[in-house]
């Protein structure tokens, strides 16, 4: 009787309680909650975000020992019983009810997962009964292996690890199957209390705990007596290991997790999606430390500021130790590459600084030479400054007060291969490459030169380089624009004032070609024809883009014409594999745009196939003006305002320094056919750099280290002289064209549609005068 009231009320509760619990068929679609990881091109991590770390594995995947050690460890007739152990669940009762101890043994790893999965934290008879409820009904729906699977990739192990792949690669910095039977053990001993018995936070119980374990495959005979021996006398020993960022592009990570959670909300950090972007390791890696040392040779130009901070008092003292002050080196901000010290002492020749990684360190007079420290102007004992390594020694610093920014395009499809935004990410998250619009400055004459070819000017035409004052009744007094040598040349061909960078020619180009029409043909470029002034300033740069968008605009440069658009995620892929989204850009491609001329006109006789039209960049500029700006802008690198570029000894750089008033904004913009490069130095509040930090001194070395290091091994490549163009000679002085039979002269091209009004104009009278001398047209 009694016996039958109690299954009675079982099933009662079972009836009652049932109703009240979730269904298990989620348990098939159970969604770790894995990190957004993103990597480079090349397969180096750049960043990981979210609150848990996993590597979910399948349960192939899982070695066998991991199966038996947690098994041995939590529930070691998993395989037997039907997801409730009644008979340990019936001596836990016994021991309970005997001596109000509850002991280990009623919980199955199938009611676990039941709990950890569906229920709440509290602990209650109701609870425990829904556990056993929900375990029966998660061995009806799943296989045991698939139980085992879920259970050993959501379990969490401490230090934010959840599952057995990524507890592998926290506590050891190895794959699971790299473990040896102690390291297993050691982790199939955490799941009674994770927090408590991790490695990290207690070695001693956690080597109890691993004992504990190899004792129980030992009493089960999942391990031999030799490996036994070997595993307990292992010792415990952590190589804490989290997730390494293997590239420092967290410019580009932060770029790539805002449009992840642009484009999957919340679930962007959960959702396990590993995000290939389009950086590529070596280069970023050039990047940044082409950027740094650029800052860095700005700051030493200018001086030393002075000591970052000072030592409390307290740490001054006798009885002060070097533990002290290393705790309050440690909260300072971190820099790239500038660890923080403290002046021990300083004699005038000597420098000594006490690190918190480098212990004491000595700096020679050649070290701080830059700083000018000496008897009458001392480092003092206590002052906070920084130090940097440069070769085998150690060199005074200090933070940077300017900063930079650099991006490099590839122009045939717009991947970002790298891109650093400021001199370091963890002191300053503001990414001047797409958040900062600054002048341009001489590097948008370039776009002027085009349109003024389109017009009907070419490198050979000749306009007036002499002062000129335009009267505006909006401003307070007249405009005077200068050179900024200062000085004028009078009559210069367009070549000659480009590579020269002449703004007074510029400025009467622009007014000559009008105002309107290169606003509307400079926006071909992709720059914003809004943000381009309706004044004769836009000639020298006064409009406003990023170093992003004037990357794009100078890769119409170097692709012949075309407009890309930036991109930087390659692909994303789900945990699974499975491919989420994956690139297509629009391709600069020149062969193909002709193949498609070619077949329409039919005249090659030979069967081609186009390319679908949905997959080219549109060609925004015509070839031939493109070739004369980059065969100048060839000999502004050769020759000109960037001439330092020569020592990377290569035939196929162009490009153009930019300078903007009173040195405010300092660029380089530069490119081949397979490389856009575009630095930027400056103050985030706009104010001068200082008199001579030209684009060719404070941008242009940072734009040659990282080309140095980008084309490195890639053969020259040249864009083809269109057929368009023609070989003429011309007066260097009048930019007229001699007769066919003369050897003298200069060498120059031009549109051959243009040459017969080219030799009419030369048999005109030699007075006739160059554009702007008297003004007119």
């Amino acid at each position: 009787m009694g016996f039958g009231l109690l299954v009675g009320v079982f099933f009662a509760a079972k009836w009652h309680y049932g109703a009240q619990l979730p269904s298990v068929a989620s348990l098939r679609e159970l969604q770790l909650q894995v990190p957004l990881r993103i990597y480079t091109r090349d397969n180096k991590l750049i960043g990981e975000y979210g609150a848990e770390r996993r590597a979910p594995l399948h349960y192939e995947q899982i070695p066998q020992r991991v199966v038996d050690a947690f098994l041995a460890a939590e529930d070691d007739r998993f395989f037997e019983h039907p997801g409730v152990d009644w008979r340990g669940l019936a001596r836990a009762s016994v021991v309970l009810a005997t001596t109000g101890q509850k002991s280990q043994g009623g919980s199955t790893i199938t009611m676990q997962l039941a709990r950890n999965v569906f229920l709440s934290p509290e602990r209650s008879y109701v609870r425990k009964f829904k556990e056993i409820l929900l375990a029966m009904r998660i061995e009806d729906e799943l296989s045991k292996q698939e139980i085992l699977e879920t259970y050993l990739n959501k379990i969490f192990l401490g230090q934010r690890a959840y599952g057995v792949g990524a507890a592998a690669l926290v506590y050891f910095g190895k794959d699971l199957s790299d473990l040896s039977w102690s390291q297993v053990a050691l982790l199939a001993g955490l799941p009674k209390a994770p927090s408590r018995d991790n490695p990290v936070a207690s070695p001693e119980r956690a080597k109890e705990r691993r004992d504990y374990v190899l004792r129980r495959l030992r009493d089960l005979n999942k391990i031999s007596a030799l490996d036994y021996e070997a595993a307990l006398a292992e010792p415990v020993t952590v190589k804490f290991s989290l997730p390494a960022v293997e590239v420092d592009a967290y410019y580009v990570a932060e770029m790539i997790r805002a449009e992840m959670v642009a484009r999957f909300g919340e679930a962007a950090y959960t959702g396990g999606y590993r995000v290939t972007a389009t950086i590529e390791s070596h280069k970023q890696a050039a990047a940044n430390a082409a950027l740094r040392d650029a800052l860095i040779a700005y700051e030493e130009r200018h001086g030393w500021a002075g000591p970052e901070k000072q030592l409390p008092a307290s740490l001054l003292t006798e009885n002060a130790d070097s533990k002290g002050i290393g705790n309050f080196l440690d909260a300072l901000p971190t820099a790239a590459g500038l660890l923080p010290a403290a002046v021990v002492d300083f004699d005038g020749t000597k420098l000594r600084v006490l690190t918190r990684s480098q212990g004491l360190v000595e700096l020679e007079a050649g070290d701080f030479k830059w700083a000018g420290l000496s008897a009458k102007k001392p480092a003092r004992r206590g002052d906070v400054v920084r130090i940097r390594r440069d070769g085998e020694r150690w060199k005074l610093a200090q933070l940077p007060n300017a900063q930079g920014a650099l991006v490099a395009l590839d122009p045939r499809d717009g991947s970002v291969v790298a891109l650093v935004g400021g001199y370091d990410f963890l002191l300053n998250k503001y990414n001047r490459v797409v958040q900062a619009r600054r002048q341009p400055g001489s590097g948008f004459k370039p776009f002027l030169y085009t349109a003024a070819f389109q017009f009907g000017f070419s490198p050979a035409s000749v306009v007036l380089d002499a002062p000129v004052v335009f009267e505006d009744a909006n401003l307070e007094s007249a405009w005077r624009p200068e050179n900024s040598s200062g000085d004028f040349k009078g009559p210069m061909r367009l070549r000659e004032a480009l590579v020269q960078s002449r703004n007074l020619v510029s400025i009467r180009l622009l007014q000559a070609v009008g105002i309107d029409y290169v606003r509307d043909y400079v926006s071909r470029f992709g720059l914003a024809k809004e943000r381009m002034p309706r004044d004769l300033s836009m000639a020298l740069g006064s409009g406003s883009y990023t170093p992003m968008e004037m990357a794009r605009a100078y890769s119409v440069l170097a692709n012949d014409g075309f407009l890309i658009d930036p991109f930087f995620i390659d692909e994303i892929v789900d945990p699974r594999g499975g491919l989420v989204f994956k690139a297509k850009p629009k391709v600069a491609c020149p062969e193909c745009a002709a193949l498609i001329v070619d077949t329409a006109a039919g005249t090659d006789g030979r069967p081609q196939t186009p390319p679908p039209a949905d997959t080219l960049a549109p060609q925004v500029v015509d070839p031939g003006m493109v070739w004369m700006v980059d065969d100048i802008l060839r000999e502004v690198v050769t020759r000109g305002t960037g001439a330092q570029a020569r020592e990377l000894r290569r035939g196929d750089i162009r490009g153009k320094t930019g300078t903007t008033n009173d040195e405010t904004d300092a660029w380089f913009y530069g490119f081949n056919t397979q490389l856009v490069a575009v630095s930027w130095v400056g103050f985030d509040q706009p104010k001068p750099l200082g008199r001579g930090e030209f684009g060719g001194k404070a941008a242009l070395p940072m734009w040659i280290d990282f080309m140095r290091a980008a084309l490195k091994g890639l053969p020259e490549q040249t864009l083809p002289r269109p057929a368009s163009l023609v070989e003429v000679r011309v007066d260097p002085r009048s930019g007229r064209l001699l007769p066919e039979e003369s050897d003298g002269g200069t060498v120059e091209v031009l549109p051959s549609d243009r040459l017969e009004r080219a030799r009419s104009e030369a048999q005109r009278a030699p007075a006739e005068k160059s554009v702007g001398e008297d003004e007119l047209f």
